[in-house]
């Protein structure tokens, strides 16, 4: 969780995690003509229209959602609170773009049996299904458009089956990236009959081109636009076409700093020089999981913190290489979920920003915990070993000692390790994972609160004294003094950057922690038994008020270091200040 805070690259999935996986046909075109499709998400009801007028489906129509269908796996069924899948939703919205247009899936299962297949991977980008027909064999393909119209020789018309040359496959080349443009995910489907294994993806006939919308996450974009602010570099990596991602990428406000880049980009560049422009780049899209460990590896060398999500088995490689491997819960293999650091129940990007602000918030309450009980424990040793310099009896007896310890010191700083988040926690530059907890503004802090604890208890000690007070009444109002500063302290190390008047009463548990010590404090003053027990004696007002008005000079001595802090007297004073995202120098 603590790396998880640190965190300055999110390499994110578009399905899914940006989006909302939830895939619904928009366009089909087939035989020349355009079609549109009415209807979201997965209840099967809506037209098929032809410039904004209702039209049956056509034969070819039926032809090409039969051969998508086929070389599909999902399964789709009503349920109490709605229409449910199993599989992959791309495979989904077609299945139900089927079923508005009256085809079955089961039926037309029992007349066309699969028998063989080539599965979908991240390099080939498609997949195909064979099935035994009355006509023979025939194969179904339906995958990524520049990897299954190039195989195609003819596709189907009106009146007939026409042949493509190149021209023509680049005129269709053009219509997906048309569709890919308008933010649609793109399929090609083609078939061949007589076909075998061996060559059943080559010489085909394309049957037609589908884009689907995977709207975006509402909260994803809010979840980047906090990114923005937190100095956090958000990136796009997907295997949709680039325009399409493109289009996701603007309409989330993820890409304004940066470009895209393709598989083939990066086959192109060498190692050295992916580490120069991987900064400069937003989205990936056509990448393959080895892609993805290498973008994660370029980005690492340029000291970032990387989280990476990913789903399938090939990804666990880059999920393993990232700083925080993060599996998603819903579609991820159980491979995927073992190399991964945490899991996401529900795969969404915004789970991830709010862990990394949980994360940023759990080191600093860490910070603040040992903060206070340093601060503290340099403030007693400064005291025993300045009286025993000076020549002077110990100010304190062990059982005081130990009370201020174990009591007065405890319950504050459990309080201070569930504080609440600051303010700006989100608004500033992600830690170096090569920086600490002791930063030089954090023990400068600590040193100023632990040495004027000193110097006032060692101070009112010699006071008492000379005064003629007893060493007990001495020992007593030094017990007073030290633990009242002990408490104001843990008011003081709420933050190491902001005014302690910075919503001063916003921890509930610190202010029932302080209530709780100064209600204790006041038994042992005044309750005879823990008089005897601790060596106190009653004070006077004029005591109270002597230990009181010391222990305030605490926190204007701890203000003043924190607007030396914030002015960067320390060297580390812009750690406070938002800053652009882009890529680190550090």
């Amino acid at each position: 969780m603590e790396t998880l805070g640190s965190t300055s690259v999110i390499c994110s999935d578009k399905t899914g995690t940006l989006t909302r996986d939830e895939m619904t046909v928009r366009r089909v075109w087939v035989a020349g003509r355009t079609w549109d499709v009415e209807g979201s998400g997965y209840e099967p009801a809506g037209r098929f229209l032809v410039d904004g007028v209702a039209t049956a489906p056509t034969p070819e129509l039926e032809q090409f959602l039969e051969a998508a269908i086929l070389a599909s796996d999902a399964q789709l069924r009503e349920g109490d609170n709605g229409w449910l899948v199993t599989g992959d939703p791309t495979e989904a919205a077609l299945v139900v773009a089927a079923l508005k247009a009256g085809i079955d899936r089961e039926a037309l299962n029992a007349v066309a049996p699969r028998i063989q297949e080539i599965p979908f991977t991240s390099e080939t980008k498609r997949m195909t299904t064979l099935h035994r027909t009355v006509d023979g064999t025939a194969a179904f393909t339906k995958g990524a458009p520049e990897m299954v119209i190039p195989d195609c020789r003819t596709r189907i018309g009106a009146d007939g089956d026409v042949p493509l040359d190149n021209d023509a496959r680049s005129e269709l080349l053009g219509l997906a990236r048309s569709f890919a443009e308008d933010a649609l995910r793109v399929l090609a489907v083609s078939m061949k009959q007589d076909a075998e294994l061996s060559t059943a993806q080559h010489g085909t006939t394309l049957l037609g081109l589908v884009g689907m919308i995977d709207p975006p996450r509402p909260e994803a974009r809010e979840a980047i636009a906090l990114c923005e602010r937190a100095g956090i570099r958000p990136v796009m990596i997907t295997g949709d076409h680039p325009l399409t991602a493109e289009a996701v990428a603007r309409e989330l406000g993820l890409l304004r700093h940066g470009r895209v880049a393709v598989g083939a980009d990066l086959d192109a560049m060498d190692d050295d020089r992916l580490n120069r422009e991987v900064g400069g780049i937003d989205v990936y899209a056509r990448v393959s999981p080895a892609h993805k460990l290498r973008v994660v590896t370029a980005l690492q060398a340029g000291h970032h913190i990387v989280a990476m999500t990913g789903d399938g088995v090939n990804d666990a490689p880059a999920l393993k290489k990232a700083d925080i491997g993060v599996a998603m819960g819903l579609t991820g293999t159980d491979v995927t979920k073992e190399a991964a650091d945490m899991t996401l129940t529900d795969d969404n990007f915004a789970s991830i920003v709010a862990a990394v602000e949980e994360g940023r918030g759990v080191f600093d309450n860490i910070k603040k915990y040992l903060m206070y009980l340093l601060s503290s424990n340099i403030g007693e040793i400064g005291l025993m070993v300045g009286a025993v310099l000076a020549g002077l009896p110990l100010p304190l007896t062990a059982v005081q000692i130990l009370y201020v310890n174990l009591a007065t010191d405890g319950l504050p700083a459990l309080a201070l390790a569930v504080d609440p988040a600051e303010p700006d926690l989100m608004s500033r530059r992600p830690r170096s994972g090569r920086t600490g907890i002791f930063t030089r503004p954090v023990v400068t802090l600590m040193a100023a609160g632990g040495a004027w604890s000193t110097i006032m208890n060692l101070g009112l000690f010699v006071w008492l004294l000379n005064t003629g007070r007893s060493l007990q009444q001495a020992m007593a109002m030094v017990f007073v003094t030290l633990v009242l500063i002990e408490l104001l302290k843990a008011y003081n190390f709420r933050s190491d950057r902001h005014s302690a008047f910075t919503r001063p009463l916003a921890n509930k548990w610190l202010n029932l922690a302080v209530l709780w010590e100064a209600a204790l404090l006041a038994a042992m003053i005044y309750v005879p038994p823990l008089q005897q027990a601790l060596g106190t004696f009653p004070l006077s007002v004029t005591d109270w008020a002597t230990a009181i008005g010391l222990a305030l000079t605490v926190t204007p001595v701890l203000e003043l270091v924190k607007w030396m802090v914030r002015r960067g007297w320390f060297g580390e004073g812009a750690a406070a200040s938002p800053v652009p995202v882009g890529p680190r120098s550090d």
